[in-house]
């Protein structure tokens, strides 16, 4: 078990290459992990156009059944990715960090369920209502100067905001409402 690092709250403007960033690092993790991998998704703000957002590519994988994180943890050892545990049942949860700096999170995911799950639904409700990028890059900025040595406070306060755009999107699909922090 790892202790947390903790790290400064930085949100700096959209990128386009975030995108292209996260295909190269998908096209690795398809190779490291396969046979294991089903789909591999760009998720978190840096995978929404012109959202504010810490530099960190957040990716969501789905495998076929959810196995020993040390299985996973064996096969991303030389690409950079350390487990964290997090606490967090039917996940597993990488970082990849860069001169001290996290550069990627990768999120490891049973595939049942995967679509459904908050993180894609709310990414897509991003996508599909840009007048929600824009309130949510104000919070965020405001939240990264008032926590910005507190990431678990900085990620406490946009709960709200973020429960509210699950609710929406969770709605409009059709789905029951959750707590965004359940599994």
């Amino acid at each position: 078990m790892s202790a947390p690092q903790h790290y400064a709250v930085k949100v700096v403007p959209y990128r386009s290459d975030w995108s292209t960033e996260f295909e190269k690092e998908k096209a690795r993790l398809l190779e490291i992990l396969a046979p294991h991998v089903v789909t591999i998704e760009h998720t978190g703000s840096t995978s929404i156009p012109d959202q504010d957002a810490k530099p960190i590519i957040d990716i969501s994988a789905a495998v076929h059944t959810l196995l020993d994180e040390q299985i996973y943890g064996d096969l991303l050892s030389h690409s950079g990715y350390r487990y964290i545990d997090t606490g967090m049942t039917g996940r597993h949860f990488f970082v990849k960090e860069h001169e001290g700096a996290r550069t990627h999170h990768l999120h490891i995911f049973p595939l049942e369920g995967f679509y459904e799950r908050n993180e894609l639904l709310f990414r897509d409700y991003l996508r599909a209502h840009p007048e929600f990028v824009k309130e949510y890059g104000e919070l965020k900025r405001t939240l990264a100067e008032q926590y910005h040595s507190d990431p678990d406070g900085y990620t406490r306060a946009k709960t709200a905001f973020i429960q509210r755009v699950v609710d929406l999107a969770r709605t409009e699909r059709g789905l029951p409402l959750q707590n965004v922090w359940e599994d």
